[in-house]
């Protein structure tokens, strides 16, 4: 059973930071894309920042970019997302996701991604 747990969400002060944990079970991460991804007005969720296979191709969220990086480590079935000068309107729920389908050629867009976790809340707050 795909199984997909993020932590590292809390609460911190404008320009902290924080990093996301995502621990996969039930497969192994190494042959997928992942995503990170956060609600957005209007919208379900917006991809924060995404990584191939092997990690050779990332894409981030115009918004994030230079502030947030995402990394793997297939050894630990994990991937992360680091997060620097946060920002109140960086306050969400975070979740990541895997495709069904692996390899190469993922979108990142919600509507690529087929197995979700349960979200960890990140607040950035005075």
């Amino acid at each position: 059973q795909v199984q997909l747990v993020e932590s590292g969400g809390g609460l911190v002060q404008p320009g902290g930071s924080l990093r996301l944990s995502c621990a996969a079970s039930g497969f192994t991460l190494d042959s997928y894309t992942i995503g990170w991804f956060r609600p957005a007005t209007g919208k379900e969720r917006v991809a924060v920042s995404c990584i191939s296979l092997r990690g050779d191709d990332l894409h981030y969220a115009v918004s994030v970019k230079d502030r947030f990086t995402i990394s793997r480590d297939d050894a630990k079935n994990s991937v992360y997302l680091q997060m620097i000068s946060l920002k109140p309107e960086d306050t969400a729920v975070y979740y990541c996701a895997v495709p069904k389908r692996g390899g190469r050629g993922i979108a990142c867009h919600d509507s690529a991604y087929d197995y979700w976790g349960q979200g960890t809340q990140v607040t950035v707050s005075s």
